[in-house]
């Protein structure tokens, strides 16, 4: 038997070998390029797809707030004025640079309100809310996702959560925008139809903590009125506790014992929180002409406590910030930083993040073998990442106060206020945000974009990957101090 040459045999097909060899070439190399791109460009991290359904909600934000229909007078807002906005509503931050209930139409309203509800309850829980409602399951990947957005504890029992989390929003939202569309219309003289529509706004940003009015003068001409600012100030702090502790709560009210050490660092940092600031603001504020000088005693403690809880990063305000005492700024500075309570819709580096922080402090003093927190031990990986997260806030908002100090001639005290403001999504302001340059108010989004994500988040969803290290240097112990 004669085996013909394999030369022969491609000679004899040349026709048909030539022509396919730059289709496979082709073919193979765009194969290679796109598992390049899958293996270093395409998200694998949940914190990633986090950072990036942000970004997809503030520019899709930013596109519709630009159309003419959104604001109200000839022509469209610019996209600097648009993006600030959809930053600063997806990140629940109630910071502005254009008078919100004069510059947009109600149109541009109620995109600002659909932005604030996505991004407090989160993009990426929202996707997978729909997910579970209509499909009825949930991928591995949206479990993931939905798990690092609402901090649950397993994989298992995220359906349960996102649906808790959909009703219990609902719910308190409900509850304060029917007591706000009563008192508006009852006292106020708005219509049905007004009344409402400022009901539904004004719960929708406060439960949300994102501080965003319908009143020019955000809520000052309420500043003695309980009917509207009690309601507010409740929806505030609910939002601000987080999920984790309201579902807690609800499961184990009666018996405090059972509490984890999570809801008891959240409910106690609050209480001290809210009481030590109210007292502290009205004490300063008490006989400034600016701000309570002129209210009755009943209405000075009023406002101190408002003012209090809106420093939880609820950016509304009852008083005119730009006449506070420079003291107060400081103290709202700390307040703001400090924030609300995980998984929630508050903003700053969380109550929890402090509380460990000075129990680490209390025994290192005392000279504790453990950091031991309301009867239980604190886990070590903890005081790695409390640290973390302080020190790279810290870097965020000193680099950041220290670029408008040179590019700006406001004073440290209004610009730092500004800053901490911003990364604390919170939304208060001294009156000098529409004033800074272009660049400096493109700073303050991404301050306020990294805020609202976190030090931690931003910058897992930032490495690619991991690389554990299968050695050990010698221990050495450093002079500290």
């Amino acid at each position: 038997m004669k085996v013909r040459p394999r030369g022969a045999s491609a000679r004899r097909l040349s026709g048909i070998v030539i022509s396919r060899l730059p289709l496979q070439a082709l073919s193979l190399r765009l194969d290679r390029s796109f598992a390049w791109i899958r293996a270093h460009l395409a998200p694998r991290h949940p914190a990633q797809f986090i950072v990036l359904g942000f970004a997809a909600a503030i520019l899709a934000g930013t596109a519709l707030l630009t159309l003419p229909a959104a604001r109200a007078g000839a022509g469209g807002a610019t996209i600097l004025e648009a993006l600030f906005t959809a930053t600063s509503a997806v990140c629940v931050t109630g910071l502005i640079i254009v008078d919100t209930p004069v510059y947009w139409t109600p149109l541009g309203h109620g995109i600002i309100l659909g932005l604030i509800q996505l991004g407090g309850f989160g993009i990426m829980s929202f996707a997978s809310l729909l997910g579970v409602l209509l499909a009825r399951r949930l991928g591995l990947r949206s479990r993931l996702t939905a798990a690092a957005e609402t901090r649950s504890a397993g994989f298992g029992d995220v359906r349960r959560v996102l649906l808790g989390v959909l009703k219990l929003s609902l719910l308190v939202e409900a509850v304060t925008a029917l007591s706000l569309a009563a008192r508006f219309e009852l006292a106020y003289g708005y219509s049905p139809a007004e009344s409402a529509w400022l009901g539904i706004f004004h719960s929708v940003s406060s439960f949300n903590n994102a501080g965003f009015a319908l009143f020019s003068d955000s809520l000052i001409q309420f500043a003695s009125d309980p009917w509207v600012c009690v309601p507010v100030a409740l929806a505030v702090i609910i939002g601000g506790l987080g999920f984790p502790v309201l579902f807690e709560l609800r499961r184990e009210f009666r018996r405090p014992l059972h509490w984890s050490m999570n809801t008891n660092l959240v409910l106690s940092g609050t209480a001290v929180l809210l009481v030590g600031g109210g007292v502290f603001i009205t004490a300063v504020e008490w006989s400034n002409p600016g701000t309570l000088g002129p209210m009755n005693p009943a209405g000075k403690i009023h406002a101190g406590f408002f003012q209090s809880v809106m420093t939880r990063t609820a950016g509304f305000n009852s008083v005119d910030f730009a006449e506070l005492h420079p003291v107060t700024w400081l103290a709202m500075d700390v307040l703001m930083f400090i924030g609300g309570g995980p998984a929630g819709t508050a903003g700053g580096l969380k109550v929890t993040t402090f509380g460990v922080l000075f129990f680490i402090l209390y025994t290192e003093i005392r000279g504790g073998p453990a950091v031991n927190i309301f009867g239980k031990r604190l886990s070590r990986a903890v005081h790695r990442q409390a640290i973390t997260i302080v020190l790279l806030a810290v870097t965020v908002v000193v680099g950041s106060t220290m670029f408008l100090m040179l590019i700006t001639d406001f004073g440290l005290d209004r610009l730092l206020f500004e800053v901490v403001s911003a990364f604390g999504t919170v939304g208060l302001s001294t009156g000098i945000t529409a004033q800074l340059p272009p660049v400096g108010q493109i700073l303050l989004v991404i301050v306020m974009f990294m805020g609202r994500l976190g030090p931690i988040t931003l910058a897992s969803a930032l490495a690619l990957r991991s690389k554990p290290i299968l050695y050990e240097y010698p221990k050495e112990r450093p002079l500290i101090g």
